[in-house]
């Protein structure tokens, strides 16, 4: 009885939703944790710029691990990989929970050394696990990568709502000698604290993939070959090998046959496939890369309370379109286009909004208010139940393309990030709104 409710598939969902959320969940918690610590550490304001310096150095992980399965395919062993990235992350997030607010001289200048090493720490676990954790799922059915997207939603979802209990950018405005100041309020618990919090979801994760394998070992023995992609395999995108998805080993003879029967291997590089990876690039560029970076500049215009809403109910809307996915698949071309051009719709009123800050229309107007959150809501929602559909259709298409899927993920989610840092903080294309002072008088 017992092993009948362990080997169960809501038991899977469970664990693999588990699992993918320690994906990005620390690079997230530290962007909605920034307003706490640039308060107390000496980079200030100028942190943001570190952090997403930091991110980018964090793609040498997935570099990394490109090039050993291009030069020595097969060689790689993605279950050990995973645990050893994992192993990493918790170990980073307890330093990081002790030291984050340690200083050291450097040059005759104080520097956050701790707070910035174990960032670059974390944003290279979070960088490498896009391309390892992806090709892990070809291991299990298709609709189990919907479950993993759900779980990579949680990765945002989670940290978000501590911040808010923890009272991250509340403020008041307080007349002094007769000027309106700002007055940030002091939050619930300390940054250490969520720090410990960012410890606690990492090693569920690790935990949660622990029980993965050893399910997989116990219940349900593999019938793909850990680690057996030939060189074709990714040299022209195409699987040699007849994956089962999880099902009863198979035998080398029934393999012979199979291939006999079987019509010849098809190239993964086809106009569809290209598409498709296009479109991923674009939408992870979109929402990991572009819009985050102006999220503020949307919002804060109308209020914190705008900002706050933006921001819960946007990564709410992330793993609720992952779940619709669960059960509708939209698989045309044409149709998966007109998902992108919908969010591109919000993401361009996002982006206009951003432009005129800090004076966008409807300023003062509840419509602007609903405007704007609902903009935030749909541009997620469509773009996110895209990656989930993408990712779908490619787990169909074999091994190497949840590989090919990551790294369209992460070079999209690069080239946005790159893209917005000059602009923001070289260029200063985008004007802050100023605190409790009327700024388009």
């Amino acid at each position: 009885m017992t092993g009948s409710w362990w080997s169960s598939a809501a038991v899977t969902h469970g664990l693999m939703a588990l699992f993918a959320m320690g994906s990005w969940v620390s690079v997230n918690s530290l962007w909605v944790e920034l307003p706490v610590v640039v308060s107390v550490l000496p980079e200030g304001w100028n942190l943001p710029a570190y952090l997403s310096v930091l991110i980018a150095f964090g793609n040498l992980g997935p570099i990394a691990v490109t090039i050993t399965h291009h030069c020595a395919p097969g060689r790689l062993n993605e279950r050990l990989v995973i645990h050893c990235i994992q192993v990493l992350a918790v170990v980073a997030s307890i330093l990081l929970a002790v030291f984050w607010s340690h200083t050291v001289m450097i040059v005759g200048e104080e520097r956050s050394l701790p707070f910035l090493l174990f960032t670059f720490v974390l944003s290279f676990v979070c960088c490498t696990s896009t391309v390892t954790f992806l090709p892990f799922m070809f291991r299990y059915p298709p609709q189990f990568i919907r479950t993993f997207f759900i779980g990579q939603g949680l990765s945002a979802l989670f940290p978000c709502i501590v911040a808010l209990g923890q009272g991250v950018g509340k403020l008041e405005c307080k007349t002094v000698n007769g000027t309106v100041k700002p007055e940030y309020l002091k939050e619930s618990f300390p940054a250490q604290n969520f720090f410990w919090f960012l410890f606690v979801m990492l090693s569920i994760s690790a935990l949660s993939f622990f029980a993965l394998t050893k399910r997989q070992t116990e219940y349900r023995p593999e019938a793909l070959p850990q680690e057996s992609d030939s060189a074709e395999e990714l040299k022209n995108g195409h699987e040699n090998h007849p994956f089962h998805n999880g099902g009863p080993p198979v035998s080398q003879e029934e393999q012979q046959v199979q291939r006999e029967e079987q019509p010849p291997a098809q190239n993964f590089w086809t106009l569809r496939n290209i598409y498709l990876l296009a479109l991923l690039a674009i939408s992870n560029a979109l929402t990991n890369g572009v819009l985050p970076s102006v999220q503020s500049y949307t919002c804060l215009p109308y209020g914190t309370m705008t900002f706050h809403l933006s921001v819960v109910f946007g990564n709410l809307a992330n793993p609720l379109a992952c779940f619709l996915a669960m059960f509708f698949v939209l698989r045309t071309s044409s149709g998966l286009g007109i998902v992108s051009l919908a969010g591109g719709v919000f993401a361009t009123y996002l982006l206009v909004l951003a432009g005129l800050s800090p004076c966008p229309p409807l300023l003062g107007n509840p419509a602007g208010v609903a405007l704007v959150v609902i903009s935030w809501i749909l541009f997620t929602g469509f773009f996110s139940y895209l990656k989930v559909v993408i990712g779908t259709l490619l787990h169909e298409e074999g091994h190497a393309a949840l590989l090919w899927c990551g790294i369209a993920i992460q070079a999209g989610s690069l080239i946005g990030a790159v893209t917005m840092f000059p602009l923001i903080n070289v260029y200063q294309v985008f004007s802050r709104a100023q605190e409790c002072v009327d700024n388009c008088s």
